[in-house]
């Protein structure tokens, strides 16, 4: 037989992960928050081609004075090149509207945290081969590009939410600025942040062997951080062609033209290379540090003491999560834990009886 067209069963798992993983489809879901009138729904129906916000009214002043903020859901599936995503989008209209904004981010904490209690709860269940993962995988929170700088309440928010959530940062509406003041502007909101502690989604390092394309790719998509974003769902004729794009006096802003705006390389982010890195993060950092909370309160309870380690990233440490009522959870993690107990003394029970046949037969012997 040739050693050249010899077989390894093994070197074909690639391929069979990559038919599951195409047959199963992915989950993601996209939260956006921010002011009103930042083109939060233009951006989102300009990422995925959609028409989410074909219904939407928007209230006038008078409305807005007593209407609160609501959290809203839109599910829509996407298919590309034969990938299937179901794409659920949280919304977050009148956030920041309200003339006192006092605390104002608290329902959006609270639909993460109830997120992680419900895929907590259901990885505890008896049924976990179809647990839905609705999880928040990522948040983009958009800032005015009027000002100098974040205000208070974008502060305020990102303290709370973003050990919690992958936060990227866009600034909405980049058209309205200079290339120059644009570029001060992403200076002037990385400082502000970094000073204030708080950690926004972090782009994977690089490994040392990894191909050019890819290192610089990661060290643009870094430097891009946050996002200039221009959104869209004209089509306009320029120069020929037809774009999409917004149309003024003195010309066209291209939505998927890099040298207009950062459009394209927040697409490439969220669709093409770090979906599932997005996922991977939410699941091993903020996942894992709300599910260890609830299982250190879960033993403090029951009178033990249970020493969990947390999984941090990019100094990600000391995570704040509320504490949650979790009587049947606690239900579910004592009758759990009786069955390791029982299965651990089966096991003893059959390395006993192994270590008393292998004496056996030496004695045998």
């Amino acid at each position: 037989m040739d050693p050249t067209k010899e077989y390894v069963g093994f070197g074909n798992l690639p391929n069979q992960l990559h038919r599951k993983s195409v047959k199963k489809g992915f989950d993601f879901t996209l939260m956006v928050a921010g002011e009103s009138g930042l083109g939060k729904s233009t951006l989102i129906d300009s990422l995925f081609v959609t028409d989410l916000y074909k219904e939407r009214c928007i209230p006038d002043a008078v409305e807005r004075i007593v209407k609160t903020m609501t959290i809203t859901k839109h599910a829509v599936d996407i298919e590309e090149r034969g990938v299937r995503v179901k794409l659920t989008i949280v919304d977050t209209p009148g956030f920041g509207d309200a003339v006192d904004n006092s605390d104002c981010w608290q329902p959006i904490v609270a639909y993460i945290d109830e997120q992680f209690e419900r895929y907590f709860q259901d990885e505890c269940g008896l049924n976990r081969k179809n647990i839905q993962d609705h999880r928040v995988h990522c948040l983009l929170y958009f800032l005015s590009p009027l000002g100098h700088g974040v205000r208070p309440l974008d502060l305020e928010f990102l303290r709370a939410v973003h050990e919690k959530v992958n936060v990227i940062p866009v600034i909405a509406k980049a058209d309205m600025l200079t290339p120059p003041e644009v570029e001060r502007a992403k200076q002037k909101i990385r400082e502000e942040i970094k000073e204030q502690g708080i950690q926004v989604y972090q782009f994977p390092e690089c490994d040392s062997d990894e191909e050019e394309e890819f290192k610089q790719q990661y060290q643009e998509l870094t430097d891009c951080t946050p996002f200039a974003v221009v959104g869209s769902s004209t089509l306009i004729e320029s120069q020929g062609r037809r774009v999409r794009g917004r149309l003024y006096p003195w010309g066209v802003v291209e939505v998927e033209n890099p040298r207009h705006c950062d459009f394209s390389k927040l697409r490439t982010v969220l669709i093409q290379s770090h979906l599932p890195d997005l996922k991977e993060v939410t699941q091993d950092v903020h996942y894992e540090n709300f599910r260890a909370r609830c299982l250190r309160t879960l033993g403090r309870g029951g009178g033990r003491e249970r020493g969990r380690n947390k999984i941090s990233r990019q100094s990600m440490s000391d995570v704040s999560i509320a504490m949650l009522p979790v009587s049947e959870t606690e239900i579910l993690l004592q009758e759990k834990e009786e069955e390791l107990r029982r299965m651990q003394e089966m096991l003893q029970k059959m390395q006993l009886q192994m270590q008393q046949k292998q004496g056996d037969q030496s004695d045998t012997l």
